[in-house]
């Protein structure tokens, strides 16, 4: 039986302190309450694990993910892109936070060779309107698809249609939600550049996911529900969202509900035979000289190496890689991390019918119960 096979990641927030020791660094002033120069964390992480390296080549901040990427070879590559791409200085007034990288910088997603850039968040607007018509602009020059934003609400709304030569297509239709930080604000409209906006859990929201689907998907394909949603920290769920997550397998025919927003990994399902991730957690940020959240091992992440059928796209395997930030740098995690990460999930899965397992290649496996 054919089958897809997906590299999915959480958040990869290239922007503030990774930008500035990529090749072309940007325009350094934030706007925060108390860090107002993004050279600072660099020099935070720096406190904390030695020297980084400046003018980096792109692939330096993937690290040991891009061997990991050559020897699994998944036929697509998604991530979920938290940074606007542009030198706008428009920044969103009253927001605490602005992720931004040069364009000149893009090269740092081609490197991994993303396919396709989720941008259903609470961070592609930080820098205006101007800066999400940027980023769509450079990552469509660099043919890397989008979903979840656009120049108005039918092209926020659009999913991207991606194709496996040979084996069939992926429908990737992508949300965000205020739960995550996401601005009411930032909804598309008629003629107004936004994200693609989902108000609640509601009979209303799953009927129009559902329609979307059934208006796009076509025999063979996998439809992969992109949701960022929840809060940064905690391994809990918001109030109907696993019900929510049941009723796009069960009732609009979403095979992957692949959500994120949280800065560490959440628990696993299956429900149906179909995988609800309800937090991959970041995968690259700048985060690793802040304190304060130890106990979720916030330095960890995950690849999601996501296998499935292409008649009925019932998960076939779930592989996971753990890694570790360090220097602004992927690295394999070691085996006590490893080993942290498997019992975390193990013990947030038993409520969603999973376990974990380890394989002999430094990984995890996923399997449903």
């Amino acid at each position: 039986m054919p089958a897809i096979c997906l590299f999915l990641a959480g958040d990869v927030m290239t922007g503030r302190g990774i930008d500035q020791i990529l090749a072309v660094p940007g325009e350094p002033t934030l706007h925060e309450h108390y860090v107002h120069d993004a050279r600072d964390y660099v020099s935070l992480a720096e406190r904390k694990s030695g020297a980084i390296p400046r003018a980096v080549p792109p692939g330096y901040i993937w690290g040991d993910a891009l061997p990991e990427l050559a020897s699994r070879r998944p036929d697509l590559r998604i991530v979920n892109l938290e940074t606007a791409v542009t030198v706008s200085a428009d920044a969103w007034p009253g927001k605490g936070i602005h992720y931004r990288m040069h364009p000149a910088n893009i090269g740092c997603l081609t490197a991994a060779g993303i396919d396709c850039a989720v941008l259903a968040n609470n961070h592609v607007l930080d820098w205006g309107e101007a800066g999400l018509t940027d980023t769509i602009a450079v990552l469509q020059r660099e043919g890397i698809a989008t979903s979840g934003a656009g120049p108005d609400t039918d092209a926020a709304a659009h999913p991207a249609l991606l194709d496996v030569p040979g084996k069939g297509r992926v429908v990737l239709l992508a949300f965000a939600m205020e739960s995550a930080g996401t601005l009411r604000q930032w909804q598309a409209g008629d003629s107004r550049p936004g994200v693609n906006l989902l108000p609640d859990f509601s009979t209303a929201s799953a009927a129009r996911i559902a329609s979307q689907v059934r208006a796009f998907r076509q025999p063979g394909d996998v439809v992969v529900v992109s949701m960022h949603w929840g809060s940064n920290w905690g391994f809990g769920l918001e109030p109907g969202q696993q019900a929510f997550a049941h009723r796009l397998i069960d009732e609009a025919g979403v095979d992957i509900v692949y959500g994120h927003s949280s800065h560490h990994v959440k628990g696993i399902e299956c429900h149906g035979g179909k995988l609800i991730l309800h937090g991959c957690g970041d995968f690259i940020n700048d985060y690793e000289g802040i304190g304060g959240y130890e106990s979720f091992a916030p330095d960890l992440a995950l690849m999601y190496f996501v296998t499935v059928d292409v008649a009925g796209g019932r998960l076939a395997d779930l592989t996971l890689v753990p890694l570790r930030r360090q220097r602004f740098r992927l690295c394999r995690a070691t085996e006590a991390e490893r080993d942290w990460l498997g019992r975390v999930l193990d013990r947030e899965g038993r409520a969603f019918g999973t376990r974990v397992s380890r394989l002999a290649r430094s990984g995890l496996q996923v399997v449903c119960a």
